[in-house]
C-alpha cells in the first residue's frame, strides 16, 4: 500500500465521524491560537514599553543633582533629601551651629557631625564644560534645563495650569526627540537675545484656544502674568501612564530665568551621545568631567545620570522573559490537545479492530496499518493547527489594553510545527497498538 492510499484511508477515517473529529481538533485549535495570541500580547507590550522609553531619546542621558556627604555624613529626622538645583544653594556649608557641635539646627533634620556637606547643584558652567570635543568626544549636544513650578497659562479669559514648564536651549528638542508640528522652534538667537517665546504642547494649546490648538501659534500667551509669544506647537507624544506628556511648555532658558525662576542652578542637564552605541562611553566621559569639577569621586558623586539604554535593555530582558512565560503557559493547552488526539485514536482503533483484522488477513503489512492511523492523527493535528493559526493571526491584529498586539512570525511557525509533532507523538502509540493486533484475534473481535 502506498502513501497516497494510506492518506485516502486516513481522510475517510476522519470524515467518518465529523463531529468527533471537530471536537478532537478543538484542543489543538485552542492550543495553537493561544500560543500565537499570548506571544503577540507579550510582543506588543514589549514594543509599547520600548517605544515609550525610546521617546525619551535612546542615545540621550539626563544628569540631575543628588545629595552627598562629600566625605562626611548627614543624619535626618523624618527623612531629609537633597534639593534639585534651586537657586541659592551653596557648596561646602557647615550646618548645625545651633546647639553646639553635634546639635541639630533649628527647623532642620540635619545633624552636624563635624564634616562638610555638599549641597547638590548643577550649573550652566557644568553644561558648558561638557561640550568639549577633547574630554567628551562622544557627546554631540548638551542642553541645560530649568523647571518653573506652579505656572498658569492664560489667553483671552481661558486658563490652564501647565504641568511642566521647561526652560532650555534649542538643542533640547533634538536631545528629547521632539518635533514641532505647527510653526517653528526657537533658535540660538532667541536664546542669546533672551526673547520671550515659547513652544506649547497640544494639551496646553487646546485648553487655551480649543480645536487642534493650532490657532494659538503667533499669539501672545500669559504665563503667570508674563507675556510670551507662541512660536509653534510641539508634536504629540501621548500619555505615559497617568502623566500627560503633551501638557507642557518649552521656552528659552534665558527668558525663563528672567521671568519665572530667577538665576541660579539648573534642574538638570540633557546630553546626547553621538549614537546609541556610544551612550555608555558618553556617560563615562560626563561622569569624569563633573566629578572633577565638583571635587567628588565617581563612586560617591553629587549627581545622578539616567541612561535610557540601560533601562531599555532591562525592560527588553524582562518582557522577553514574560513573553516566553506566556508562550509556555499556552503550550500546555497544546499538550492537552495532543492527549485528546491520542484518546480518540485509541477509541478509533478499538472501534475498527475487525477492519484491521480483515486488512491484515488479506496481506496488509504492519507499516501499512501504522501509516494509516498515524496519518489520521497527523491530519487531525494539522487541520486543528491551521484553524488555530488563522484564529491566532486574526486576533493578533486587535488592540487590547491600550497597546497593539504584534504577531511574531516565529510563534506561528512554532505553534503549527508543534501541533504536527504532537500528532506524530500522540498518534504513534495508537497506530502501533493497531498494527500489533493478531489477525485471528481481530477477526473474532465483536
Amino acid at each position: 500500500m502506498n502513501v497516497r492510499e494510506s492518506a485516502r484511508f486516513a481522510v475517510r477515517g476522519v470524515l467518518a465521524n465529523k463531529l468527533r473529529s471537530l471536537l478532537t481538533m478543538s484542543g489543538i485549535i485552542i492550543g495553537v491560537s493561544a500560543v500565537i495570541i499570548l506571544v503577540a500580547a507579550g510582543t506588543g507590550a514589549s514594543a509599547t514599553v520600548q517605544k515609550s522609553i525610546s521617546s525619551l531619546g535612546s542615545n540621550t542621558i539626563t544628569i540631575t543633582p543628588v545629595s552627598t556627604g562629600a566625605g562626611g555624613r548627614t543624619g535626618s529626622r523624618g527623612g531629609g533629601g537633597g534639593g534639585f538645583g534651586g537657586g541659592g544653594f551653596g557648596g561646602g556649608a557647615r550646618v548645625g551651629t545651633a546647639g553646639g557641635p553635634g546639635g541639630a539646627a533649628p527647623g532642620t533634620g540635619t545633624v552636624d557631625n563635624g564634616t562638610r556637606i555638599r549641597t547638590p547643584q548643577l550649573t550652566l558652567d557644568d553644561a558648558e564644560a561638557l561640550v568639549d570635543p577633547t574630554l567628551a568626544p562622544d557627546v554631540v549636544s548638551v542642553a541645560p534645563v530649568v523647571s518653573a513650578s506652579s505656572v498658569t497659562a492664560t489667553d483671552n479669559g481661558a486658563s490652564h495650569a501647565v504641568a511642566t514648564f521647561t526652560g532650555t536651549s534649542p538643542s533640547y528638542l533634538v536631545n528629547d526627540n521632539d518635533t514641532v508640528a505647527t510653526g517653528a522652534a526657537f533658535t540660538d538667537t532667541d536664546y542669546t537675545s533672551r526673547n520671550r517665546v515659547a513652544l506649547l504642547g497640544t494639551t496646553v494649546a487646546t485648553a487655551l484656544v480649543g480645536g487642534d490648538g493650532s490657532a494659538v501659534v503667533g499669539q501672545t500667551v500669559q504665563f503667570n502674568g508674563v507675556a510670551f509669544q507662541v512660536l509653534g506647537l510641539l508634536g504629540a507624544k501621548g500619555s505615559s501612564g497617568p502623566q500627560d506628556q503633551d501638557d507642557r511648555v518649552v521656552a528659552p532658558l534665558t527668558s525663563v530665568q528672567d521671568t519665572l525662576t530667577g538665576y541660579g542652578d539648573v534642574s538638570s542637564i540633557s546630553v546626547k551621545a553621538t549614537s546609541a552605541g556610544t551612550v555608555d562611553a558618553a556617560q563615562a566621559e560626563v561622569t569624569t568631567i563633573l566629578a572633577d569639577r565638583h571635587h567628588v569621586t565617581a563612586a560617591d558623586p553629587d549627581f545622578s545620570i539616567f541612561n535610557p539604554s540601560s533601562i531599555l535593555a532591562a525592560v527588553t530582558a524582562t518582557t522577553s522573559t514574560f513573553t516566553l512565560l506566556l508562550g509556555a503557559v499556552a503550550a500546555i493547552s497544546l499538550v492537552v490537545g495532543g492527549i485528546g488526539v491520542m484518546n480518540i485514536m485509541l477509541v478509533t482503533v478499538t472501534e475498527r479492530t475487525r477492519e484491521i483484522g480483515i486488512r491484515k488477513a488479506i496481506g496488509a503489512q504492519r507499516a501499512d496499518i501504522v501509516g494509516q492511523f498515524l496519518l489520521e492523527a497527523v491530519l487531525l493535528s494539522m487541520c486543528g493547527g491551521l484553524v488555530g493559526v488563522v484564529i491566532g493571526v486574526a486576533v493578533g491584529q486587535l488592540s487590547v489594553g491600550g497597546f497593539q498586539l504584534i504577531v511574531a512570525p516565529y510563534s506561528v511557525v512554532l505553534a503549527f510545527g508543534v501541533s504536527v509533532a504532537i500528532g506524530l507523538f500522540f498518534g504513534a502509540f495508537p497506530a502501533n497498538r493497531a498494527a500489533s493486533l493478531r489477525p485471528i484475534d481481530a477477526l473474532r473481535y465483536e
